[in-house]
This record gives structure tokens, sequence and C-alpha cells, in this order.
């Protein structure tokens, strides 16, 4: 058995056929925890997981990158796909508050098993200091609320992070239950992270080698196997064995393999701990 603890199945991208791509992963023994990055995801993903008894879960949370101005984004631009991509790569954030009671109210769902993804995005910034030091405060002020709710809600977080690791371990500075997204830091910052509880999430960017980055063979090497979590990201990210333009959770099979033989152990090793790992922080 596998957990795809990260598949954005409530995206426009599975808007045609969102249900047979989670029962496709229910047949192959897969489960899939689906986060969202704003109200009316997350919203969409507590419905979708409440006609499911088994396998499917929701997560409710507001994106920082949907905290700024609304900007045209382009998922090639961290997808690297080689073809030309689909319509749904690129989208427009669209601006909105965290209302903390309405997160809340979603959040009752049997089905909601934690909050976020929530988080600190750097990639996308104003120009000049002001503007984005302002933005950061937002960002902050947005996570510091999600990180409340989740400790009302008892339900871990899941954490977003891109260029701003120092600034995420900085400002949480305590003990916490949850995981670092797709995980792009260095060891030297994945071991401060560890100290805090956290575990770690990869995906088909381990796939990839991107400059700007950390290699992730590094700390997928040095990070115990008791920490690590599997993801897709879907519809991003899709590993290159997958042979296709979307991903869905069916090919976090791929990341398992993939982080099998960085390890140097069995894929039954991989599949067993890190589906102990999912239930033991999202407790499903």
């Amino acid at each position: 058995m596998l957990v795809d603890t990260h598949g954005h199945v409530s995206f426009q991208a599975f808007k045609d056929d969102a249900d047979a791509v989670l029962k496709r992963a229910l047949q192959n023994n897969t489960w899939v925890i689906m986060p969202g990055t704003q109200f009316a995801t997350s919203k969409r993903a507590a419905d979708m997981a409440e006609r499911y008894e088994e396998g499917v879960y929701a997560v409710v949370g507001l994106h920082p990158i949907h905290l700024g101005e609304q900007r045209k984004v382009d998922v090639q631009e961290v997808q690297s796909s080689s073809g030309a991509g689909e319509p749904w790569m690129t989208f427009e954030t669209k601006a909105e508050e965290f209302d903390y009671e309405k997160y809340k109210q979603l959040g009752q769902s049997k089905r909601v098993v934690a909050v976020g993804e929530c988080g600190l995005d750097y990639y996308y910034e104003p120009k000049g200091k002001e503007k984005r030091e302002a933005q950061r405060r937002k960002q902050k002020t947005a996570l510091a609320l999600q990180l409340k709710l989740a400790d009302e809600l008892n339900l871990p977080v899941i954490l977003h992070c891109r260029k701003a690791h120092d600034d995420l371990l900085e400002f949480l500075n305590t003990k916490l239950r949850g995981v670092v997204h797709c995980y792009t830091g260095n060891l030297v910052q994945a071991e401060k992270f560890y100290k805090m509880g956290l575990y770690f999430g990869f995906n088909g960017l381990i796939f990839k080698k991107v400059p700007a980055l950390p290699d992730p063979s590094e700390v997928i090497a040095n990070i115990p196997l008791d920490r690590i979590l599997l993801e897709t990201d879907s519809p991003y990210l899709v590993p290159p064995e997958a042979k296709t333009e979307r991903n869905e959770p069916l090919f976090v099979q791929y990341v398992a393999e993939e982080i099998a033989r960085i390890k140097g152990v069995s894929l039954k090793e991989v599949a067993s701990v890190t589906t102990q790992n999912a239930k033991t922080l999202f407790g499903i």
C-alpha cells in the first residue's frame, strides 16, 4: 500500500474525471490526501472526500501565493515539461484573505485530516523593499492564523515553503506536528526541521536537476525513512516514467521507487514505512 499525501485532485485539471482518478488510485491500493490552496479548492476537496468511506481525505488551507497581488502563474517554470503544456498549467492567482471562521467550519468534517497547504513563498515578490516586506508580513500573518486553527482543531499542518526556509525556521521555532511539503531546502535546514518534529514530503521534483535548488538526494539519503512522506503534487511535477503531461496520485509509486533507490532499501520497506508515517501524522 502507498499513500499520496499531497495530490490536488480538487483542482480544475481533474474537473472531468476526478472520481475516475481517485478510484484508479484506490483500485491500485493507493490512498490520497487532497490539500486545498484556497477556500474553493479546500471545500471541493472536503466534499469529494465525504463521498468515500476510506482512502480519500481532505486538507483545508490558504496557499501563500493567493495572498498577494493577482498574477499569472506558469507551472512550466517548475514543471520543466517537454511539451507545450495543458491550459490548466497556467492560472491566475486570486487574492484571498484567510477567513478563520469559514475555514474552521470546513475543518469540522471528519474527512479533513490537516490544515494547509500554508506557509511562505518568496518566489513571486513585488519590486521594492517596502512592498516585499509587506507581502512577507501578510504571509506570516496568514500562516500564524492557520497554525492557530490547526492547534484548535488538533490537526497537523502541511507547510509550503519556497525560497524561504530560513525565514520559516525562524518563524516556527518550536515543536510542531506536520510536514514540509515538496522539500527543497538543504541538509542543514532539514536537520533543524527534523528537530522540530516535522516530516518531509518528496514528489516528482526529485527526478529533476534544478540548478537553483539543493540536490534532494542528499537530504533523502540522510533523513531517516520514518520521517519521509510520499507525494505527487498532482497535477504537477510528473515523474518521467509516467510519460504524460498530467500527474495523478497513482504515479506516487515512481517516487517510492526512487526513494528506495537513493536509500538503498527495498520498495516494500519504503511503502511500509511511509504508509505508517502517513497514518501516524494524519490519523488515517
